[in-house]
């Protein structure tokens, strides 16, 4: 039995890569319509004939390999449960430990290295791919370095909510998703205060922006908008890539806005200071704490539906999986493989709540700025840089886009009026 599942989700996995294969390189085609041909947001007009090649090969390899990927961690779930892997590791942390923390310690982190080593080799052709085709410049040692920090600072903070989780199903085996709900608010918000200060300077070096001129304007327009802010920070990381960006993240004093230095070195003042307007619309209209709301209101339904069906799983196929009880460890990926799809199947929800911020977002920094031709300007030069197509594969933007494409963007900042 255990083999045969097995052997069906990989004949199952096969399948799909056929099919992801067949519709990223066949079938799917990110071309602009015919109506938009001629306009701001046709790439012809802003992109290079080798950056208009490139852009569709890199998009279709890039996509290719990120839904690859999401049945992986599914699948390595699913092994270490049917296998009997996760019991047997269960079984070897109680016998170097009889303290529940330290044996949910080892279950989750040899769980989550056995994640890290699978994903090792599609993280890495994706890397490789970014630099084949400029978008990356670190090093592969960097590269690595990142990826083991970003393992282990994931680990942690999964560790510290599975551990609360699997603490209240063996106290509460039915009624357990209420109180971990609640647990949760307070640990995302801490997560959200410390993000900017603790774990962002894991990877990169923040500072204040250097051109004092262009952070005159910055703040200048924060002041305009109502914004109390002191200070705009500049991340180094013209040493990792040639794409540009910049956000808003964190909360409370901890919040800050930030540009990535290849944006303040690739884009005019003018161009700049749209993109800025965009983040403090974003400030402006609690766009943060909307969302945090509205992921905390999903994260209530997930846990709900989450706990209904691991309860079941562990009663029906119990004795099959050696579980003595819902909370025991060896259900440890049966929890987190039903999360895992459950987050996966509400990810269209909340990206579609992300692109409806982002279109507020833009139409408000074109109202701050009224700058039309900066603006426009400013996201083709980011697409350009990255080699992003303009009209990406419906599938992709229905599962993993959070922004609206740039081809709705770009046309939407074309036809806007302007205060006179």
């Amino acid at each position: 039995m255990k083999k045969k599942t097995i052997w069906w989700f990989i004949v199952l996995y096969a399948i799909y890569l056929l099919a992801m294969a067949a519709y990223f390189f066949v079938w799917s085609k990110s071309m602009i319509p015919a109506d938009a041909k001629g306009t701001a947001a046709d790439p012809s007009l802003f992109m290079n004939k080798q950056q208009l090649a490139e852009s569709g090969v890199f998009n279709a390899w890039r996509h290719f390999l990120s839904f690859a990927e999401i049945p992986l961690e599914w699948a390595v779930y699913l092994f270490v449960l049917i296998s009997g892997v996760s019991h047997w590791i269960k079984r070897y942390s109680e016998r170097i430990s009889p303290l529940f923390i330290v044996q949910m310690f080892l279950c989750y982190v040899t769980l989550s290295l056995i994640l890290a080593i699978v994903f090792l080799p599609v993280d890495f052709a994706s890397h490789q791919l970014s630099v084949h085709y400029g978008i990356s410049v670190q090093p592969f040692s960097d590269w690595l370095k990142d990826q083991g920090i970003s393992v282990a600072v994931n680990t942690l903070i999964g560790f510290i909510a599975i551990f609360a989780v699997f603490f209240l199903i063996r106290r509460y085996p039915k009624r357990w998703w209420f109180p971990a709900w609640l647990l949760s608010i307070p640990f995302i918000l801490f997560i959200m205060y410390l993000q900017p200060v603790v774990i962002d300077p894991l990877y990169n070096h923040f500072q204040s922006l250097q051109d004092g001129e262009l952070k005159k304007e910055i703040l200048h327009l924060a002041s305009n908008a109502g914004i109390p802010a002191h200070n705009v920070y500049e991340v180094d990381m013209s040493n990792e890539t040639n794409a540009m960006n910049a956000y808003v993240n964190g909360i409370g004093s901890h919040l800050r806005i930030v540009l990535w230095d290849t944006t303040v070195k690739k884009l005019s003042h003018s161009e700049v200071l749209f993109v800025m307007a965009h983040e403090m619309g974003h400030y402006v209209m609690h766009h943060i704490i909307w969302g945090t709301a509205a992921a905390l209101l999903g994260l209530l339904v997930t846990l709900w539906i989450a706990a209904k069906i691991h309860l079941w799983i562990a009663v029906r196929w119990g004795t099959r999986l050696n579980l003595s009880h819902p909370g025991d460890l060896t259900a440890l990926p049966i929890l987190l493989l039903v999360l895992s799809l459950l987050s996966f199947a509400g990810e269209p929800a909340q990206n579609a709540v992300s692109r409806h911020f982002e279109r507020q977002a833009d139409q408000y920094a074109i109202e701050m700025t009224q700058n039309k031709q900066a603006a426009i300007s400013s996201f083709q030069k980011l697409s350009a840089s990255s080699l992003s197509e303009m009209n990406p594969p419906a599938l992709v933007k229905w599962i993993q886009y959070d922004h609206p494409s740039m081809l709705e963007r770009i046309n939407y900042l074309e036809h806007v009026k302007l205060d006179k």
